[in-house]
């Protein structure tokens, strides 16, 4: 009887020590430390009680329990590739990244079973939809469209979801090999005839500025011209004036000079000598000449001429 109370009592003491032990343990796990950006979902006999937020938190052994940790950071999803038709029918393979983050702990635990899922499902869907409606080049110009339409749609369940869509970016749009050959050779041709165009646009830039460089010319050349005629006319001019001016102050002295007193002796006198040596030269020539009647006497002719007075 000793021995089988004995190991009834040991057995008792086994069963309080492992219950002691079980307890120990959900007390120590009833203490919660929340790290900053985190968000722990709590339920009491599997109904939603309360959400723990960053710091220490104490919860109730054997009744609470954290059903859910949700991240609040934001967080990079990537959307595997898949094949989409465009409008035109070409097949093309596309992929994307989500940006997305926690903004309601409660409806990300609750309002759907996966939202990482569910927002990669719904962003392939969309991306699809997206593409049927575009012709393949418009695929490569529009990114910014395709993108702003499929966080439209996500940010539309998002409030469901407690999510936030802060932005989708296409990766990659990969064409078939055809098709890729296809552009590359337009891409070729393309940039062949930007070549030529640029090179008639420099060669007609050319000949307009080697004619506006004759025109030019010539004008300076014709302006030169005329600013040399003006500038001979005007020398000229310069010279006739001053001739003109020097001959009629030279006939103002001869006329002072032959009315002063011996003027019309002096001139007289002048006359006689250049009236003899030209008869001198005269003499010696074949040339006929008609001359007054009497040539010795060299008065009357001064004075047939008006240069003398007749001493009459």
């Amino acid at each position: 009887m000793n021995n089988m109370d004995n190991i009834i009592a040991l057995i008792n003491v086994s069963i309080w020590g492992f219950l002691f032990l079980i307890f120990m343990y959900k007390l120590f796990t009833s203490i919660r430390i929340v790290p900053t950006q985190s968000a722990y979902i709590v339920e009491r006999l599997g109904k939603y009680r309360k959400t723990l937020n960053a710091g220490i938190h104490i919860l109730t052994p054997f009744l609470d329990r954290v059903s859910f940790i949700q991240d609040l950071k934001e967080e990079t999803i990537e959307v595997p590739p898949q094949m989409c038709f465009t409008k035109d029918n070409v097949q093309v393979e596309v992929d994307g990244v989500i940006y997305i983050s926690v903004v309601n702990p409660e409806r990300a635990s609750y309002g759907v079973t996966d939202y990482r899922f569910g927002a990669i499902q719904l962003a392939q869907t969309t991306m699809r939809s997206v593409f049927g409606t575009l012709d393949l080049d418009r695929t490569f110009e529009e990114r910014e469209i395709i993108n702003a339409k499929i966080v439209n749609v996500l940010s539309e369940v998002g409030s469901t979801w407690g999510i936030r869509v802060h932005r989708y970016e296409i990766k990659n749009i990969v064409p078939p090999g055809s098709v890729k050959d296809a552009m590359e050779r337009q891409m070729t041709a393309e940039r062949e005839k930007r070549a030529k165009i640029a090179k008639s646009e420099g060669e007609k830039q050319s000949r307009i500025n080697n004619s506006e460089g004759v025109k030019q010319e010539s004008i300076n050349r014709s302006e030169g011209e005329m600013q040399r005629m003006i500038n001979e006319a005007e020398g000229v001019a310069n010279e006739i004036m001053a001739l003109a001016t020097a001959t009629a102050s030279a006939l103002e002295n001869i006329a002072e000079a032959i009315i002063s007193p011996g003027g019309q002796d002096a001139v007289y006198l002048n006359l006689s000598q250049k009236y003899i040596g030209q008869l001198d030269k005269l003499g010696n020539e074949t040339t006929q000449i008609v001359f007054p009647a009497d040539l010795r006497n060299p008065q009357t002719l001064l004075e047939q001429a008006g240069i003398i007075k007749s001493g009459k």
